[in-house]
């Protein structure tokens, strides 16, 4: 489809990356409306020092966002996102709860942004969706990894529904982000310099535990670090302050250094041990979405297990529904229930799925 008067909507987070990807649309022809997603989150106005750390989706994203769309001279909408985004913050809260580590800027995307935003641009006769993602559409079919290397953003896209691939549009994937800004000053963007959003926009003080006792407050946590051999080692006062692969932070000063290993929420016990201990190279993972045709059986490629894990050898093997087996050539440290597991084909994204408790070493 040509992109002359082509309509996209355009989700306007009120910072630097989707601000230039509404000017880049602009450029190339399309018709854009701006839509900003209300999510209930508050957080207080503060200014863009470097000290300045933040979320998205708050009232002074909201007014960056509208700032930005006026200059353009394109339409802009916010939305009432604040029900659906409450089933995140549940989610989040129930993640953590079940002893696994929650990823809710993948959930979402592909709840939100790629679900009920895109159901929203429909509604508005538009052709596609755009955001301000460091990722690359190619031939209109295929996600790749952003050109940036180290802003690539491609491992929380698994979750886009295959279906709405020919309708996504990433203007800024080819850019490295410092060339975005160098744009947003040139066209006197007010938030050229705005900082990055480095934390869970509804966690903005990046304190999870509070946040998960505040909405659950009769929760009762406490329980015992223990050894691998179930000694008890130490009090704690809630095993929701943790996640697998942790050594700071933990409260408990040890003779050596000791990582979390695993947690039980049945029993309130966090597993301390030793860094060999984390490693292992099998997992499997659940809810598994492709970008592709499903492999039959067996798949080699490169896995990421988080955001900055660098991806690495691995098979796949298919189970039942949805579901694959990963098998890392190299073992790898902090397998992690509850983090997703992404499948590559060089830069060529191709799914991914959240790895089950089930985890093998």
């Amino acid at each position: 489809m040509n992109s002359m008067n082509a309509r996209v909507v355009l989700a306007m987070s009120g910072g630097v990356d989707s601000s230039v990807a509404a000017y880049l649309l602009q450029q190339q022809g399309y018709d854009v409306i701006g839509l900003f997603m209300r999510t209930g989150v508050h957080q207080p106005v503060a200014d863009y020092g470097p000290a300045h750390k933040k979320g998205c989706c708050s009232a002074l994203d909201a007014g960056d966002a509208r700032r930005v769309a006026d200059s353009l001279d394109i339409p802009f909408y916010a939305l009432d996102f604040e029900e659906d985004f409450g089933r995140i913050m549940d989610y989040f809260v129930d993640e953590y709860l079940v002893g696994r580590t929650p990823n809710p800027c993948a959930v979402c995307n592909s709840w939100l942004k790629f679900g009920k935003l895109w159901d929203y641009g429909r509604q508005l006769d538009a052709d596609f969706i755009a955001t301000g993602h460091y990722a690359r559409m190619v031939n209109q079919r295929a996600v790749h990894r952003g050109a940036d290397p180290a802003k690539d953003q491609s491992y929380v896209l698994f979750g886009v529904p295959r279906s709405i691939l020919p309708r996504l549009l990433f203007p800024i994937g080819g850019y490295p982000k410092e060339e975005v800004r160098r744009l947003a000053r040139e066209l006197g963007l007010g938030v050229a310099d705005k900082p990055d959003s480095v934390e869970i926009c509804f966690v903005p003080n990046n304190d999870h535990a509070d946040f998960i006792r505040r909405r659950r407050p009769e929760l009762q946590t406490a329980g015992n670090f223990v050894d691998a051999a179930g000694n008890v080692l130490a009090d704690h006062d809630g095993y929701e302050r943790f996640t697998i692969g942790q050594r700071k932070g933990l409260g408990y000063a040890a003779g050596s250094r000791r990582y979390v290993l695993d947690i039980i929420p049945e029993t309130h016990a966090v597993v301390l041990g030793d860094p060999e201990a984390l490693l292992g190279t099998e997992l499997t993972a659940s809810q598994v979405n492709w970008l592709i045709d499903p492999p039959d059986t067996t798949l080699r490629c490169t896995a990421k297990i988080r955001y900055r894990h660098a991806p690495a050898a691995a098979t796949l093997h298919t189970l039942p529904q949805d579901r694959v087996n990963v098998v890392f050539d190299q073992p790898q440290s902090a397998i992690t229930p509850g983090q997703a597991v992404v499948f590559y084909d060089g830069d060529h994204l191709l799914g991914g799925g959240w790895i089950e408790k089930n985890v093998q070493g």
